[in-house]
């Protein structure tokens, strides 16, 4: 990226974020798809592993002093919410940082600065560029600047219910015993793990979800499995991440 180019997204960041965004090959790096890659210009998907950590530990925080009489079973389908991928591409979406994102051509070409996956991790890259370059502080400041809203939402709104919880309560409704769920595979590099997942009830009904944590996919599967079974049901559940 040269150098005017990133002086000026980390000028325009500073005044989203409500912190100072230095334009540093960290903020480069963050700012940088796999799919432009190369030995001399990494990309962000180590970033976004500790981006994904930081911004973990703020809404953890928020949400532990904004709800002191929850349980975790009731704070847990709340913070899968705020940080699940789609709520940071959401955000980043908002501050347009698709437009700043580094693609390679078929990407650019496939519509990469809409996609969620790359809007989320670079929603992530760039917590973890701030948190390396200004620190913890300056990170929760940008962090609950931006997830203020969704914050406040979700104290305003009941809990939502996770897919787990809600598929278990639909079989023990109907006398059954609640699903099992398998690990069937575990992909991808060490940083950015896959896991493949299967949920199944006894009587043989079964779906399958992925995603990059064995809890996560655990959600997807029952979610998967509980619109097969009871898509009304199903509605009213979130699928946490």
């Amino acid at each position: 990226m040269a150098k005017r180019a990133l002086e000026d997204a980390a000028a325009a960041l500073g005044t989203a974020l409500g912190v100072p965004v230095e334009p540093t090959p960290r903020l480069e790096e963050a700012l940088t798809h796999a799919s432009a890659s190369s030995v001399a210009r990494p990309h962000n998907e180590r970033m976004e592993f500790l981006g994904d950590r930081v911004l973990g530990l703020v809404i953890a925080e928020a949400l532990y002093e904004a709800f002191p009489n929850a349980s975790e079973g009731e704070l847990a389908p709340r913070y899968n919410q705020l940080v699940r991928k789609e709520s940071c591409a959401a955000v980043a979406a908002g501050l347009n940082l698709g437009d700043l994102i580094r693609l390679g051509r078929s990407e650019h070409a496939t519509g990469g600065r809409r996609k969620t996956a790359v809007l989320g991790d670079g929603m992530e890259a760039l917590i973890a560029a701030v948190y390396l370059d200004q620190g913890m502080d300056a990170a929760r400041k940008a962090i609950l600047r931006l997830w203020g809203p969704l914050i406040k939402a979700a104290a305003a709104a009941p809990a939502p219910q996770d897919a787990k919880t809600a598929l278990q309560e639909w079989a023990q409704a109907r006398g059954q015993t609640p699903p099992k769920y398998e690990v069937l595979e575990r992909s991808g590099p060490d940083h950015a793990p896959v896991f493949t997942v299967a949920a199944q009830m006894k009587d043989g009904a079964r779906a399958e979800g992925k995603a990059q944590s064995k809890r996560a996919a655990q959600q997807a599967a029952a979610a998967a499995l509980l619109a097969r079974l009871a898509p009304d049901h199903a509605a009213a559940a979130k699928d946490g991440a």
